[in-house]
């Protein structure tokens, strides 16, 4: 099964969801569109689902293809999924700015996920990350709430 999360941006993010529409695949493709209006009869869409509904998805998925929302991206990583990851842009009225561009290219160049950009073959993306091996994701989170607890206490 093929996960796909949009978030939950007012603006709409067709331009993604009419790349999956072209390709030519035999496999479950389930949408978290948010606001995001589609009709497909490829893709199970849903709007918006809960917590528990998302990490029973992404467990069940054996890809992720993700706009570039931190947590839609970290969340499956903590899970050691494969991720392509999808900037919302700005030219397109599919954000308000182009910080999504960066943190999917931080993320890419890293190796932690594949990169789908303007132009690119997705079902070549889709075939590619078949041999991708994920880069492991930790959390430095944990250590970071330490040290400025400890900062806290000096205050």
């Amino acid at each position: 099964m093929i996960l796909v999360t949009l978030g939950t941006q007012l603006q709409s993010f067709t331009r993604l969801l009419d790349a999956i529409e072209q390709l030519d695949l035999d496999e479950e493709i389930i949408v978290q569109a948010g606001c995001t209006k589609y009709k497909s009869n490829k893709m199970k869409i849903l709007d918006f689902i809960s917590y528990e509904e998302m990490k029973d998805l992404v467990n069940k998925a054996r890809v992720i293809i993700t706009h570039g929302g931190t947590g839609s991206i970290v969340e499956p990583l903590k899970n050691n999924k494969k991720i392509i990851g999808c900037a919302r842009l700005e030219k397109y009225g599919e954000h308000v700015d182009d910080h999504q561009t960066e943190l999917i290219s931080i993320f890419a160049e890293q190796g932690y996920i594949l990169e789908y950009k303007d132009g690119d073959d997705l079902e070549k993306l889709l075939k590619d990350i078949e041999n991708f091996k994920p880069k492991k994701y930790i959390s430095n989170t944990d250590n970071f709430i330490l040290k400025l607890q400890e900062k806290l206490k000096t205050l």
